[in-house]
C-alpha cells in the first residue's frame, strides 16, 4: 500500500507523475474468478449480475485482492455492459459464454428506443457500492471506477455480444455512418454521465476500457472511436486522473495518448521503455506483463515482474500491471508474486539495468 506520510494514495501520485519511492501495483480484473473467495460470493449470490447489481457483494468483491495481495487501487467490481441494461437493452451472462444481449441494435428504430440515462438514478448500485467500498479501504488505497469506452460498447450493442470480427457494427459504421455516429453520441453522453457519477461517488481515478478498439485501423479509429472516447472523457477532466486502455493498440497509442489522459495503459505487446522514452514526458504509464505469464511458477512471475520495474528503469509516473486481465485460471500465488516485485522496491534501492528491446512475456 502507500508509504506512511504520503499526501495522497501512491498511485494518484504516480498518475501525477511524481516521484515514488516504488511502482504502485494493480491488475486489471484482480477482483476475479482465480480468487477462491470470489468463488464463494459468486455461488452465495447466484451468478455474476447478482453480484454486480447488490453494493454488499460488490464492495465486498472488490476488497479481496486488497486485503489478500495489498494492492495500491481498488477497481469496482462492475462490468462495462451495465450502462447499455441501464439504457434499454436486455443483458444476461451465460455460463460459459460471457456476456450475451439477445436483442442486438440492427435498426433506426433500436437506435432510437435506446435511453439517454442518468447513471444515479438507473445505477444507484454503483454508487452505494463504491461508498461502501471506500470505507472499507485505507487513505492510503485508491478507489477506481471504469467504463468501457464508446466504441467497444457499441461493438458488443451491434453484436449481441462478444465477436471476432465485429461484421455488423462495421456494416453499420461505413454504410449507415450517420445512424453509428448517433448511436455513439448517445454512448459518449451516458459514459461521460457514468464517469461523473463514479467520481461523485468516491472513485479517485476513473479508466476508459476499448477493447475492441485495437482491431481499427488508426485511420478508422481516429475517424470512428476516437473523437467519442474524447468526448466521453471530456466531462471529467480535471475532476480525477483518466487511464486509458487499448487492447491490442500499440499502432494507436499516439492517438490514445492525445485524447488527454493522465495516464495510459499498455497492451502487453507494447514495448515498455520505448513506452516510456516516446511519452513518459507526458502521461503516467502502466503496464505490462502479458497476462498468460501468470501461469509461471511463482518464482518466474516475480522475476518477469522485476524485469519491468527494472525495464521502467525508476521513472516517475510508472505503474507495474498486466498488459489485460488476470487470467481465470491464475493461482493466487502468483498474483502474490507479481506483487511482491513492487512492493520489494524500497527507497534508495538500486534498480537492475534496464531492458532493452520488448518487454519479457
Amino acid at each position: 500500500m502507500s508509504e506512511p506520510g504520503s499526501e495522497s494514495p501512491i498511485l494518484l501520485q504516480a498518475l501525477r507523475r511524481q516521484p515514488t519511492p516504488r511502482p504502485p501495483v494493480w491488475l486489471m480484473r484482480q477482483a476475479g474468478r482465480y480468487l477462491p473467495e470470489y468463488q464463494a460470493v459468486r455461488r452465495a449470490a447466484g451468478g455474476f449480475l447478482a453480484m454486480a447489481r447488490d453494493p454488499a457483494l460488490a464492495a465486498e468483491v472488490t476488497l479481496q485482492p486488497v486485503r489478500r495481495f495489498g494492492v495500491d487501487a481498488a477497481i469496482l467490481f462492475s462490468d462495462i455492459l451495465l450502462p447499455l441494461a441501464a439504457m434499454g437493452m436486455e443483458l444476461r451472462f451465460d455460463e460459459g459464454h460471457g456476456p450475451v444481449l439477445p436483442s442486438p441494435l440492427r435498426s433506426a428504430a433500436d437506435i432510437e428506443a435506446l435511453a439517454v440515462v442518468d447513471p444515479a438514478e438507473t445505477m444507484p448500485y454503483v454508487g452505494e457500492a463504491l461508498r461502501l467500498t471506500r470505507a472499507g479501504l485505507t487513505p492510503a488505497t485508491a478507489l477506481l471506477g471504469f467504463c468501457g469506452a464508446p466504441f467497444t460498447l457499441a461493438c458488443y450493442a451491434v453484436e449481441g455480444g462478444g465477436s471476432s470480427a465485429h461484421a455488423a457494427l462495421r456494416s453499420l459504421m461505413y454504410r449507415e455512418t450517420a445512424l453509428f455516429e448517433k448511436l455513439m453520441d448517445k454512448l459518449a453522453l451516458v459514459v461521460g454521465r457514468h464517469l461523473q457519477y463514479q467520481i461523485a461517488s468516491g472513485a479517485q481515478a476513473v479508466v476508459l476500457f476499448d477493447t475492441w478498439a485495437g482491431g481499427l485501423a488508426r485511420d478508422d479509429y481516429l475517424r470512428y472511436a476516437a473523437p467519442w472516447s474524447r468526448r466521453a472523457l471530456a466531462p471529467v477532466a480535471g475532476l480525477a486522473p483518466r487511464i486509458g486502455f487499448i487492447r491490442d493498440g500499440t499502432h494507436l497509442l499516439d492517438d490514445l495518448v492525445d485524447l488527454g489522459v493522465e495516464g495510459v495503459a499498455l497492451d502487453w505487446r507494447t514495448d515498455l521503455p520505448a513506452a516510456i522514452a516516446r511519452h513518459g514526458g507526458r502521461v503516467a504509464i502502466q503496464g505490462n506483463m502479458d497476462p498468460s505469464a501468470l501461469l509461471c511458477r511463482p518464482d518466474d512471475v516475480l522475476a518477469r515482474a522485476r524485469a519491468l520495474v527494472a525495464a521502467a528503469a525508476g521513472h516517475p509516473g510508472y505503474i507495474l500491471s498486466l498488459g489485460h486481465g488476470v487470467p481465470k485460471e491464475t493461482d493466487p500465488a502468483a498474483v502474490a508474486a507479481f506483487v511482491q516485485a513492487s512492493h520489494e522496491v524500497a527507497p534508495g534501492t538500486v534498480i537492475a539495468q534496464p531492458l532493452r528491446g520488448s518487454t519479457p512475456i
